[in-house]
C-alpha cells in the first residue's frame, strides 16, 4: 500500500499527518481534502490492479494545485489498463488515446486531443473557453440568450 500511495503522489501528505500512515481516517475521509481523498482512491485502485478503471469527474471540486497532482496520478493509475474518464474539465482528458465528445447523448466528435483541435469543432471551442484562449466566444451572453451550438 505504501508503494501505491507513493506512486500516485499521496505519500508526502500522509507522512505529514500527525499519525502518518497510522492516522485514523474518520467516516468518508471528511478530515481530508477532496484532492487527498482522490489520491487515496487512486492508490487503492493501483493496489487492487483492475483491468478496467472508470473515473467520473476525477478533477471536479479541486483547486489547481491539487489538479496537477491528480492529473499525474491519473497517468500512473491508467498505465497498462483500459481507463474510461468522464470529465467536463478537458485538461483531465487531454492525454487520452480516444476522446468522445457527447452532445445531447450522441457522439458529436471523436479523436485524440490533437485531432479534435485540428477539427476546430465543438471540442476545440470548449477547450478554448476552458483554457481562456477564446477570443469573442468567451464574452458573456445577454440575459436569457441561448448558447449557439453546431
Amino acid at each position: 500500500m505504501r508503494k501505491a500511495l507513493a506512486d500516485v503522489g499521496a505519500a508526502p501528505f500522509i507522512e505529514q499527518l500527525p499519525g502518518g500512515y497510522d492516522e485514523p481516517v474518520v467516516e468518508r475521509g471528511s478530515t481530508l481534502s477532496a484532492g487527498q481523498r482522490r489520491l487515496i482512491s487512486f492508490a487503492r485502485a493501483l493496489a487492487f490492479d483492475p483491468a478496467i478503471l472508470i473515473l467520473d469527474e476525477a478533477t471536479a471540486s479541486i483547486d489547481s494545485e491539487a489538479e496537477g497532482l491528480i492529473q499525474e496520478a491519473l497517468r500512473v493509475v491508467s498505465e497498462g489498463r483500459t481507463t474510461f474518464v468522464i470529465a467536463h474539465r478537458l485538461s483531465t482528458i487531454r492525454e487520452a488515446d480516444q476522446i468522445l465528445v457527447l452532445n445531447k447523448g450522441e457522439i458529436a466528435e471523436h479523436g485524440n486531443h490533437e485531432e479534435l483541435m485540428k477539427l476546430q469543432g465543438r471540442y476545440y471551442r470548449m477547450y478554448q473557453l476552458q483554457s481562456g484562449a477564446a477570443t469573442g466566444a468567451a464574452r458573456p451572453r445577454a440575459a436569457g440568450a441561448e448558447p449557439t451550438t453546431s
